[in-house]
């Protein structure tokens, strides 16, 4: 079946919720919207809702990752619980809380999402950290930090070898270690099993009788592009409220409890609070993926899929693009991928359209129907369900309008209207920086997210909104013009797919718009003279994909419509993004402004003239 075909098949018939907004226009010149439909009730305390699956399912797989066998370990919603509340008597004994909160530096597995329930259900809150910083940073910058800044009482890692440096960088000798496996010697170490082993007493539920909306839940650190990072505060209110909004968006997940194949880390509010808390207030199964949307990490995550048919997808585009390759020619995965899927998400970055083509495509190859594709729009601070596109048919920039109890404030910013929010799931604040929690909200309240948003129908704001991307991002020209960088990366990256990853745009101050471009393995494919394993650097230096990357300039070159738009020059990198420099996230978005600041040389390469053989200059 053709792509035109597939683009107007219909779609697999699954309940949305009302797509309804209120749009009031003020005399200052900002708008106010709403949802037309009211937040509805939610729970008081996070673990409510594991009690609550614990007594009406206790059997129920909850959680499920594989061992060291390669087996499938599960743990069923009785076990969770009972886990849960020893492992929160073992953290009152200690006397842990706010001011010594727990800390884990380990990623996704059974034992993490124990003890950070467990402590959530006595009112103590947690704090997961990338594991990037302590395995990849030699100095464990950022892990001082977050331990300078939280102070924690307890810290806890799965294997005390890989994290045994940052440990001795960053925490202080006295402080507790609890390890899954493994020991630090001359470090006070507990073994997590013993944690578990703990009997509760009275004391755990009355802890958890005393939690309210206002109590602390976990401390989730931003991205820190150009500071050390900020712990946002986030509360048992935002974490409860969150998972409602959602399922009001999607009421489907009413009727099936979700199963969710699921890689993206807990320290990401996407992972740890939208996805693992969908699944936790409706019921479901969360499959933990340790595979990842890189070529030696997305075997893995094909692995899963072959033998787990997810409910719901939600990856970063990159995931999306290396699982469409795979299953080109793999009709098994194809066949499980597609067999009870009802939604996929792309979180994080924008989805080229020729891939939203490609999936939709062997959707109806499959199973005879699209899937519906939605999008939205949300940040760590929101917790993050803020604004939701719950339309079936995914459009470029579409983030829709807000969730059910979200309120938000477009107010004119840097030549855009920025989006503020305010309501349940906001955020109160930095975690011991007030002079950083007041310079983000303004005199109504509203926290200030930086984002800039534009009516897709000014004559009909209740269509919603697309995303006109981050304010600060964009910057001026010599000559005074402003340069929408959202707006353009999306341009090139749609326009190069599916061999871009990312396009980083300079022009600060310059007179004219260049970029830094990162290349996808699929762009081997492009050279008569390389394998597939080629390296970036092999890439950049071959002339058939110059060639391509030549043709391509000068085309958006010859569609540009003026200065802002039209890209000059192009130089391919040769050494990938890392996790390690800040210049990748954990979910493989691209840090624009740490990658101009660390490959400072390379955008002056760019203006130099005249330009070197490694710059490609449109014609």
């Amino acid at each position: 079946m053709n792509t035109m075909n597939a683009s107007t098949a219909a779609f697999r018939p699954v309940e949305l919720g009302p797509y309804d907004g209120i749009a009031e226009q003020r005399a200052d010149g900002s708008w106010l919207l709403r949802s037309s439909e009211a937040l509805a009730p939610y729970a008081r305390a996070y673990t409510e809702m594991l009690a609550g699956w614990a007594a009406a399912a206790p059997q129920r797989t909850f959680l499920a990752k594989r061992g060291a066998d390669g087996q499938w370990r599960h743990l069923t919603y009785a076990d969770a619980y009972a886990s849960a509340c020893a492992i929160g008597q073992a953290l009152l004994a200690r006397g842990l809380g706010p001011d010594r909160p727990v800390m884990i530096l380990s990623g996704n597995d059974l034992e993490h999402a124990l003890l950070a329930l467990g402590a959530m259900h006595v009112g103590i809150p947690y704090a997961p950290i990338s594991p990037a910083y302590s395995l990849l940073a030699p100095d464990a910058a950022r892990v001082k930090h977050a331990v300078d800044l939280l102070t924690p009482g307890l810290i806890f890692a799965a294997d005390a070898d890989p994290f045994a440096r940052a440990i001795q960088v960053a925490a202080p000798a006295d402080c507790e270690l609890v390890f899954t496996q493994g020991v630090i010697a001359g470090r006070p170490c507990t073994p997590f099993e013993a944690l578990l082993k703990t009997t509760p007493t009275p004391a755990v539920a009355a802890a958890h009788a005393a939690i309210n909306g206002d109590t602390l839940a976990k401390f989730l650190f931003t991205s820190g592009s150009t500071k050390m990072p900020k712990a946002v505060v986030t509360t048992h209110r935002m974490v409860c409220c969150n998972p409602v909004m959602n399922g009001q968006a999607y009421p489907f997940v009413h009727k099936q409890p979700p199963t969710l194949v699921d890689w993206l880390p807990w320290h990401h509010v996407a992972g740890g609070s939208a996805d693992f808390g969908l699944v936790l207030r409706h019921g479901g199964t969360l499959y933990i993926d340790d595979g990842r949307p890189t070529t030696e990490g997305i075997g893995e995550t094909v692995r899963n899929l072959r033998e787990i048919a997810p409910t719901m997808y939600y990856t970063v585009p990159k995931g999306l693009e290396m699982l469409a390759q795979a299953m080109k020619d793999d009709t098994a995965l194809r066949e499980r991928f597609f067999s009870r899927l009802q939604l996929i998400f792309p979180a994080g970055a924008a989805l080229p359209p020729p891939l939203k083509d490609a999936i939709e495509t062997m959707a109806v190859q499959t199973v005879g129907c699209r899937i519906p594709m939605t999008m939205g729009l949300g940040m760590t601070e929101t917790a993050p369900f803020a604004l939701t596109a719950h339309l079936p048919d995914w459009q470029p920039g579409l983030v829709g309008l807000p969730a059910a109890g979200v309120e938000v404030k477009l107010a004119p910013a840097g030549g855009k209207m920025e989006v503020r929010y305010r309501g349940p799931s906001i955020t109160p604040g930095y975690w011991r920086q007030p002079a950083l929690t007041a310079e983000t909200l303004d005199d109504e309240g509203f926290f200030c997210s930086g984002d800039g948003a534009r009516f897709i129908d000014p004559d009909r704001p209740e269509r919603g909104l697309r995303f006109d991307g981050r304010i600060a991002e964009d910057f001026k020209l010599a000559t005074g013009t402003w340069v929408n960088v959202g707006a353009l990366r999306a341009t090139v990256i749609g326009a190069g797919s599916p061999y871009i990853h990312d396009a980083v745009i300079a022009g600060h101050d310059r007179m004219s718009l260049g970029m830094l471009v990162l290349l996808l393995p699929a762009a081997s494919q492009l050279s008569s003279r390389l394998h597939a394993g080629a390296s970036m650097a092999e890439m950049a230096a071959d002339l058939e994909i110059r060639a391509w990357l030549q043709t391509l300039l000068n085309r958006l070159a010859g569609e540009a419509t003026g200065s802002s738009h039209r890209i000059a020059r192009a130089l391919i990198l040769a050494e990938p993004a890392t996790l390690g420099s800040g210049e990748m996230t954990d979910k493989g978005s691209i840090n624009q402004r740490a990658v101009l600041q660390r490959r400072a040389a390379l955008v002056e390469q760019l203006y130099t003239e005249p330009p070197g053989p490694q710059v490609i200059s449109a014609r």
